[in-house]
């Protein structure tokens, strides 16, 4: 993004499955938090304790997806399996100085299994709020065309901004 962009909303995002083109379904996603490991440290040296967080290791990540309805998307993603979900979206921003609007691209891709499904609620006239909830293992976001996040569990990668914090790790242990 520009220096004097203003970030202003989410336009609208899709969610196609495992590199498909095929919209899969109306949805409101959760995306996963990032939130390190951390270990307490305390002992002789140290006036006192603090949580030390653990360099590209992260608590549990979840993906939440949240449907008006029962559909064959939700019901066929609580297969026992990994799915590779993809959400596509455009951010509306502005450029502070020339007033001008354009659409900023947003990727966030994910390796899940499902943890959860909800088919939800039956209630005449109303939306059934079924849902799917899933464990992420892999996940990539990509602002404007860069790559700012590559977290991967199972392959000890850690990349923010393009720097892999488990670079040295990897090659400790492998």
């Amino acid at each position: 993004m520009a220096k004097n962009e203003i970030p202003e909303l989410l336009q609208d995002f899709r969610v196609y499955e495992s590199g498909s083109s095929d919209v899969k379904g109306i949805v409101d996603a959760q995306l996963p938090s990032l939130e390190a490991l951390t270990e307490t440290v305390k002992g002789a040296g140290i006036g006192g304790e603090y949580d030390a967080p653990v360099t590209g290791h992260y608590k549990s990540m979840t993906l939440g997806l949240k449907y008006r309805t029962i559909t064959d998307f939700l019901l066929g993603l609580s297969a026992p399996k990994v799915h590779e979900l993809e959400l596509r979206g455009g951010i509306q921003s502005q450029d502070g100085a020339s007033g001008t609007i354009r659409t900023i691209p947003v990727r966030v891709a994910t390796r899940c299994r499902p943890k959860k499904t909800d088919p939800g609620k039956f209630e005449v006239g109303a939306g059934s709020d079924a849902s799917n909830e899933f464990e992420v293992t892999y996940l990539k976001i990509t602002l404007d065309g860069a790559d700012k996040i590559e977290i991967d569990k199972i392959n000890y990668i850690c990349v923010i901004d393009g720097v892999d914090y488990l670079a040295e790790l990897r090659e400790a242990i492998m």
